[in-house]
């Protein structure tokens, strides 16, 4: 270990402990039920064939071990409450705990979406504010909030600018994206059934305009854009950027999962943006990870609402809020019922907690502390562009690799100082891609610990790179063989006996 460590685990513990197969003995149960005062009933009367004979092989232990066992687990899992995510693109920003508060009131978690709209005019208020907060954060016109995460936003998106050109009678078949977007972009345009072209970045890391010039044709549906980009820089040409689309009737899609650098400082719908989505889960506060639910609200210009999934939210003549149906142009339903509802309540507690000047201060420190790592860190580890970082730093692993020691590498041993490791290998057109992003949760003395453990892994590397390149050393599990794990993974645990089926 480092003496340079400021963090590190203080209980080293075998990979098996804790694995409650292991502590299975015969005879063991953590339940003891009463005895039965009903009739005894046939199981095998009531389910037939779907009664299963055979439990295989269920570990039996005491409650004891099996409130050991889960909350051991616990404790082998990182969190923002443990210490700062610096993973650059995701945004694992803070949720604050009042945004759960406010989900949780009965007369907000209880509604259900098949009640009738005149008992749920307080659930559709909720979404006609977020949907109005939204409009006006990104300067935009209308929204959709169905889509269930950022990737179904690009979906929704591009469905919507299929339906605009096909309104048209003159379908496209490509859709232009730059190396420095984000990676979902190409799959998605792919599943709407457009062919993807590569748009090369410049040596300031942002789109050539010229090649965009070159590239852009009546055949071009859309240009999918990430602003800032994935190196988390400013596309300082945006301006131009949507003169060239529009020129030739082509639409400026903008990922907005980097809104985090732009809240209340600038919109894109003033830049010359078509339509965007946002990533509640990044933005705005709304859990992130564990597999949902997200939320990828989809924002457009004008011209684009007749497409807009169905149904829409429409103010009645009466002052109510109900839904239209009557939509003959929309591209339908692209989610069950109206997006995940759960989600908006807590964005809209976290824009109406903050207001207008907190989510510019949210932005504006969000900026300041990736710009504080990039200073604390420049010299150290190479930086490829030099461009003005925005919410994001992008380094690379190119002084380190001289030693034989890789991003990855870097990235197991910060894991052996406490913290969560940044995004290894992306964006891809940096060659060992250190991606880097604080967000504006961090304080100065997170901050300033994050950069000395960077520093000490980097003078680690200059004196016995070995440490690094077998990181990490402190954790319950060691460094695993990840190229066996992707091509023999073992999904699930497999008794030494299995139990010999009837």
């Amino acid at each position: 270990m480092s003496k340079h460590m400021t963090r590190k685990a203080t209980r080293h513990v075998n990979q098996n402990e804790g694995l409650i197969f292991e502590k299975s003995s015969p005879g063991k149960a953590a339940w003891k039920l009463p005895p039965l005062d009903v009739p005894d009933v046939d199981v095998s009367k009531l389910l037939g064939k779907s009664e299963r004979k055979n439990l295989g092989s269920m570990p039996e232990v005491s409650e004891i071990e099996i409130i050991r066992h889960f909350t051991r687990l616990s404790t082998w899992n990182y969190a923002i409450d443990l210490g700062m995510y610096p993973l650059g693109s995701c945004t694992m920003k803070y949720n604050p705990r009042v945004n759960e508060v406010v989900s949780r009131l009965d007369g907000i978690a209880n509604g259900h979406p098949y009640q009738p709209e005149k008992i749920s005019q307080g659930a559709l208020r909720i979404i006609k504010t977020l949907s109005d907060c939204l409009t006006e954060i990104t300067g935009m016109d209308a929204i959709t909030l169905q889509p269930a995460a950022g990737a179904h936003g690009e979906l929704t998106g591009l469905l919507l600018v299929r339906a605009h050109h096909d309104s048209k009678g003159k379908p496209r078949k490509k859709v232009l994206i730059p190396d420095s977007a984000h990676g979902t972009n190409p799959a998605t345009a792919a599943m709407v059934g457009y062919a993807i072209e590569n748009l090369k970045s410049n040596s300031s890391g942002i789109v050539d305009t010229s090649m965009l010039e070159a590239q852009m044709n009546e055949d071009v549906a859309a240009l999918m854009l990430t602003n800032p980009n994935t190196l988390g820089v400013f596309e300082q040409e945006i301006h131009k950027i949507a003169d060239i689309m529009h020129a030739k009737g082509g639409l400026v899609y903008m990922d907005g999962a980097n809104m985090n650098a732009l809240v209340g400082k600038v919109r894109p719908g003033d830049f010359g943006v078509d339509l965007m989505h946002l990533n509640l889960h990044k933005t705005f506060s709304t859990p992130h990870g564990g597999g949902g639910p997200g939320s990828g609200p989809v924002a457009i210009n004008k011209f684009l609402e007749p497409f807009l999934p169905r149904p829409v939210l429409i103010s009645k003549p009466d002052g109510t809020l109900g839904f239209d149906y009557d939509r003959p142009q929309s591209i339908g339903r692209v989610r069950s019922f109206y997006g995940n509802f759960g989600m908006f309540v807590r964005a809209l507690a976290y824009i109406l907690a903050n207001g207008p000047d907190g989510l510019r201060q949210t932005t504006e420190d969000a900026v300041l502390n990736a710009n504080y790592i990039r200073k604390g860190l420049e010299g150290i580890y190479d930086l490829p562009y030099q461009s003005p970082s925005m919410h994001e730093v992008v380094f690379s692993d190119k002084l380190q690799a001289k030693k034989g020691a890789r991003t990855m590498d870097l990235a197991k041993r910060l894991i052996d100082y406490g913290f969560h490791p940044y995004t290894t290998a992306f964006p891809l057109i940096v060659p060992g891609a250190m991606m880097i992003e604080p967000t504006e949760s961090e304080s100065k003395e997170e901050l300033d610990l994050f950069i000395e453990a960077m520093q000490s892994i980097a003078q680690e590397v200059e004196e016995d790179a070995e440490v690094v390149r077998t990181a990490p050393h402190s954790t319950r599990v060691s460094r695993l063989d990840e190229t066996a794990a992707a091509r023999k993974p073992i999904l699930r645990w497999k008794p030494e006996f299995e139990t010999p089926k009837p």
